[in-house]
């Protein structure tokens, strides 16, 4: 898929520049955005909230893939909606 599809993507999704990190993806009819934990994706799943996705902003170090010895950086995972709604869904 082209760079310019994911944007596509990520955007009709509801992804805006503040949410925006270097990975999109669908799963099951979600929206997953950067480099958001398997635990927290496993739990959207299983509480099916009506939101978009979760979406990890930017690149935090510590988080899956991004890790760097024992340097963890404290981030958040975002639940957002299509419609400008965010809540914090998980705190690391």
């Amino acid at each position: 898929m082209s760079d310019a599809r994911l944007l596509a993507v990520a955007n009709e999704a509801g992804v805006t520049d503040d949410l925006s990190s270097c990975h999109t993806a669908k799963v099951d009819g979600y929206v997953v955005e950067g480099h958001v934990p398997a635990a927290d994706i496993q739990r959207m799943l299983k509480e099916r909230r009506p939101i978009a996705g979760l979406a990890a902003p930017g690149m935090p170090m510590g988080s899956p893939g991004m890790e760097q010895g024992g340097r963890k950086d404290p981030y958040d995972v975002i639940a957002f909606t299509k419609d400008g709604r965010r809540s914090v869904f998980a705190k690391h």
